[in-house]
């Protein structure tokens, strides 16, 4: 049956529907430019109620796995690709993609010119839009505050060692928890709305996690969040790096269709080395407004300039706007988790603690 993708700015794309919906589903329109890494994608709580088009023309060759979920339900609203595959071959598969769509009840369109909605999208920017069985047109999006709906409830606490690293929960990806397990380390996850609680739990570092929407929505927290900046050394990742701009008191703009796939150039000032991130966010770090703050850039975006990264003036305190954790060079990138570890090492004046 027909199906019907439809953007805010009245541009309609046609193609074939997975199912009959009794309603349009209506959510923020972004591409992922990644030909792998697409049940990460729909599974990564920063694509909470998107509608992800894969501009890469084949989606779902290898299948769904029981491993590579990043948290434990699809978090997007909906899906557009130009061909789903029928067949998998991979052997950990145990879903094919169009089954593991269908038994979530998530929407999804194929047959659509994917490649005219990715140049629509970089033409007028992300946006509203609907998947419907007949052409619904987007309404305006009232503020949802994904970051509060992401977010997890208590402690958790996951891996063995000596040091001992707090998690703090914006919508965090199982991916990066593991790149801290693996490493030999005790970590805590605790949601953002209960920051004060790390004290309490007296780690050595803390590392400020991933998470969907606008780092503005957390302002009421800055302070909160500022004061347990000062006290520990501290990694922040995507969502993490903007929060941490925000505290010290940077600001952040949204892009035009923001930075999504797993071949975005990035370079080290530090070491001058430039290597391929993987990259999922809407907004990033105004580098003119680090100028009156204490955090310097570190890291920047080959292709259009904007701030990958900061490192503060005087503080054991880093952030990154890409994912360390992701692979996609495939371990370009792994040194950022032991030069945070090795910041924690030096403050506390000690040889090792794994």
């Amino acid at each position: 049956m027909k199906g019907y993708l439809s953007l805010q700015d009245g541009q309609s794309f046609e193609g074939t529907a997975s199912k009959q919906w009794e309603d349009a589903i209506q959510g923020e329109i972004v591409f992922f430019t990644g030909m792998t890494g697409y049940q990460e994608v729909l599974t990564d709580p920063s694509y909470k109620d998107q509608i992800v088009v894969f501009t890469y023309p084949l989606i779902g060759n290898y299948g769904i796995n029981e491993e590579d979920s990043e948290s434990k339900e699809i978090q997007v609203s909906g899906v557009v690709m130009f061909q789903c595959a029928e067949a998998v071959s991979h052997y950990q598969a145990t879903s094919t993609l169009k089954d593991y769509l269908n038994k979530h009840d998530i929407p999804f369109l194929t047959g659509v010119d994917t490649r005219s909605v990715t140049k629509a999208i970089r033409m007028e920017g992300s946006q509203q839009a609907t998947i419907s069985n007949d052409g619904a047109v987007p309404q305006q999006a009232a503020k949802t505050g994904q970051i509060f709906r992401v977010k997890g409830e208590g402690i958790e606490t996951y891996g063995e060692g000596n040091m001992h690293i707090v998690f703090i929960d914006f919508g965090w990806k199982k991916s990066i928890l593991n790149s801290l397990v693996e490493k030999g380390v005790r970590v805590s996850v605790l949601a953002f709305t209960e920051i004060e609680k790390v004290h309490e739990l007296k780690p050595d570092g803390i590392v400020l996690s991933n998470g969907p929407g606008d780092p503005k929505d957390v302002s009421e927290l800055l302070p909160k969040i500022k004061d347990v900046l000062d006290a520990y050394p501290a990694f922040g990742i995507c969502m993490g790096h903007q929060v941490i701009a925000l505290a010290y008191g940077a600001n952040t703009k949204k892009l035009p269709f923001g930075h999504r796939g797993a071949n975005h150039p990035v370079k080290d000032l530090a070491t001058g080395r430039v290597f391929l991130s993987s990259q999922n966010h809407n907004y990033v770090v105004d580098e003119a407004s680090l100028e009156e703050t204490s955090l310097s850039m570190r890291f920047y975006n080959v292709n259009d300039d904007s701030v990958e990264g900061l490192v503060h003036k005087e503080k054991p305190i880093m952030s990154v706007q890409f994912h360390p954790e992701a692979h996609p060079g495939p371990v370009d990138a792994q040194y950022l988790f032991d030069d945070f570890f090795e910041s924690i090492i030096t403050k506390k004046g000690e040889k090792a603690y794994v």
